[in-house]
């Protein structure tokens, strides 16, 4: 889905928070879209990780798990934005979108 939006392209991915934090480091994206239910270290921990290493990159949580609660966890911990994956894939998009606001890089590099 990522990879059909013109100009995106799906730069790495991992199964689990600590390889995504490898990933990330090893491909610099300029965007990284993390669930919260992954092994070794969840989404939450793998983001406070990935704040503090690369600061500028947005943070955007796609999960199922969307309540209040983890939704503040979420934003603490450095996340951007959260969006649930029971809405329309638009919704990801448009939230990716509003992230970069009008200045999506020219080709944007996404780390899911």
């Amino acid at each position: 889905m990522l990879e059909r939006q013109p100009d995106w392209s799906v730069c790495g991915e991992a199964e689990n928070g600590l390889a995504g934090i490898d990933q990330a480091q090893q491909f610099h994206p300029d965007l990284i879209v993390m669930d919260l239910a992954m092994p070794v270290l969840n989404g939450i921990e793998a983001s406070r990780v990935l704040k503090r290493l690369m600061p500028e990159t947005p943070l955007l949580l796609f999960t199922t798990f969307t309540d209040a609660s983890i939704k503040k966890v979420a934003l603490a911990a450095g996340v951007h934005a959260v969006v649930d994956k029971s809405e329309a894939n638009t919704t990801l998009i448009r939230s990716i979108q509003q992230l970069f606001g009008s200045a999506l890089p020219p080709r944007t590099h996404i780390a899911a």
